[in-house]
């Protein structure tokens, strides 16, 4: 059957994620860490133009500083789904050539990295005509992240295990006024911390039912000690005074915490117009972004565009 979408480019949103809690409920036998953490997308994202091409070449036209294309995780998806695709004799194998408008932080623990390998997977699926489940997609994308499988499904969940069992849930859509001071955090260096919380108590089973939330995860006194909060938060906050600084200046105006591995901090709102007004109050030289919570991806919404058009 003849590829319709050889030779056209087309724009796929690769969007933030916040970590609204995050707890460190263990470690196994393989290093990896045992996680409770509720996921949330956010309307901000990177964007990726991919154009499909009849040769296998993956081609990245806008490399980042410091990582080669073959260490980037938007060729290692590609090549990945293109690997998948060879043991099916019968299907066509394409290639493409792909740009990234990158605006999304790194090492801030948005996700950006793990976020643009799932656009990858999920759009090439479809360019490709690879007819690849969302699941099939998450079980490779887990094998380049923990945190892909989330964005390859697209909806806001509480996540358990290393990250990868997802329980769809929709906790409130508010605003956010996501900060970051001048700092970059490595993921691997706060997981291999001994100053890392390690034994946090499991929720109960039934704490996040389907399809289900009405928690509200920011009414502690305090948001490092409550029922809810970011284990990672404790050991970043111990060795990096520049989100411990923000963090205590944020939290005098409204409900904040980190998110992720660091080094962004989300401060919650219940209108736009609050959270721009803390913005312009921000101490010289933090950058900031305004975004809203989603617990759909805008990924998955222009998935839906593009197939119902074909």
């Amino acid at each position: 059957m003849m590829n319709n979408n050889i030779n056209k480019t087309f724009k796929f949103p690769s969007p933030a994620k916040l970590n609204l809690f995050l707890h460190v409920v263990g470690q196994r036998s393989d290093g990896y860490h045992e996680l409770e953490t509720l996921f949330q997308f956010l309307d901000y994202s990177d964007t990726i133009e991919i154009s499909i091409t009849e040769n296998t070449d993956i081609v990245l036209l806008t490399p980042i500083k410091g990582i080669s294309n073959e260490d980037n995780l938007i060729v290692k998806a590609a090549h990945l789904l293109q690997e998948h695709l060879q043991k099916n004799q019968d299907t066509p194998i394409y290639g493409a050539k792909i740009s990234i408008e990158k605006i999304l932080p790194m090492g801030g623990g948005l996700g950006g990295g793990s976020s643009n390998a799932a656009t990858i997977l999920v759009a090439l699926n479809t360019l490709w005509q690879s007819n690849f489940s969302h699941i099939e997609l998450a079980k490779m994308g887990l094998t380049l992240g923990a945190d892909i499988p989330i964005f390859v499904h697209g909806f806001a969940a509480f996540a358990q295990g290393i990250g990868e069992q997802l329980t769809p849930v929709e906790p409130a859509e508010c605003w956010y006024l996501v900060s970051k001071p001048k700092v970059n955090i490595s993921t691997a260096s706060v997981f291999a911390s001994a100053d890392l919380p390690r034994k946090t108590a499991k929720l109960a089973s039934d704490e996040f039912s389907n399809n289900y939330c009405d928690h509200d995860l920011f009414n502690e006194d305090s948001f490092n000690e409550g029922k809810y909060h970011n284990d990672c938060q404790t050991m970043v906050i111990k060795h990096y005074d520049e989100v411990a600084k923000l963090l205590a200046w944020l939290v005098e105006y409204a409900p904040s915490r980190m998110t992720g591995t660091g080094a962004c901090i989300f401060s919650r709102f219940s209108s736009q117009q609050e959270a721009c007004d803390l913005q312009a109050k921000l101490p010289i030289g933090i950058s900031s972004f305004v975004a809203q919570g989603l617990n759909k991806s805008p990924l998955r919404s222009v998935i839906e565009q593009l197939k119902s058009s074909n």
